[in-house]
């Protein structure tokens, strides 16, 4: 895969918006500020393409990038507790919306922030993956903020949270770069896997 061909292609506030899914769609789901963005344009190596924010729920929309054969599909973050109810109900109904349609999902890139357990909104997400028996990955972020000692000890504890249920996971950093080609191959593999299925 080409991931230099890549594009931005459409947002949508609202489920009424969303485009009609044409290619295999990899999805970056999360908590706001959890590094859905910064995954993003570092998989592309682009500085800006996917915008990253400070100001966590920022992104209140659906973002579409054509990369190459697939389309890269940045859904809004989660867990952020100074957005209104109002709103946080629009980003569900939104979401649910995306996945309540008949989407060509090949593959999704769950994140949650290496440096701390998993939360109960990433937990409930990571069940309804499971539920929906949609394929994903738990991407790790951050994993450049811990020291060589700290990691250890995050992965062994990963290793226990998810073992059970068989749920892979990769550390990646958007800093280092550490887990950036683990994850263009596993998208690569899974885009043509979705294709050979049709």
């Amino acid at each position: 895969m080409n991931f230099q061909q890549v594009s931005f292609e459409f947002s949508a506030g609202k489920k009424e918006q969303l485009p009609t899914s044409t290619l295999p769609e990899i999805v970056f789901s999360g908590r706001s500020n959890v590094g859905k963005s910064s995954l993003i344009n570092k998989l592309v190596n682009r500085k800006a393409l996917a915008r990253t924010s400070s100001t966590p729920g920022k992104t209140a929309t659906i973002n579409f990038f054509q990369v190459d054969t697939c389309r890269f599909v940045d859904l809004p973050g989660y867990g952020y507790a100074k957005v209104s109810k109002a709103e946080k109900g629009r980003w569900a109904d939104l979401v649910e919306g995306y996945f309540a349609q008949n989407r060509r999902v090949a593959l999704v890139f769950q994140l949650v922030d290496f440096r701390r357990d998993p939360t109960e909104d990433d937990f409930d997400m990571i069940r309804f993956l499971q539920e929906s028996g949609l394929p994903f990955v738990v991407v790790c972020t951050k994993c450049d903020k811990l020291n060589k000692t700290e990691t250890a000890v995050q992965l062994e504890r990963y290793r226990e949270i998810f073992s059970e249920a068989e749920i892979p996971f990769l550390p990646f950093s958007a800093v280092s770069g550490e887990g950036v080609e683990e994850l263009r191959t596993l998208l690569t593999g899974a885009v043509e896997h979705f294709e050979n299925r049709q």
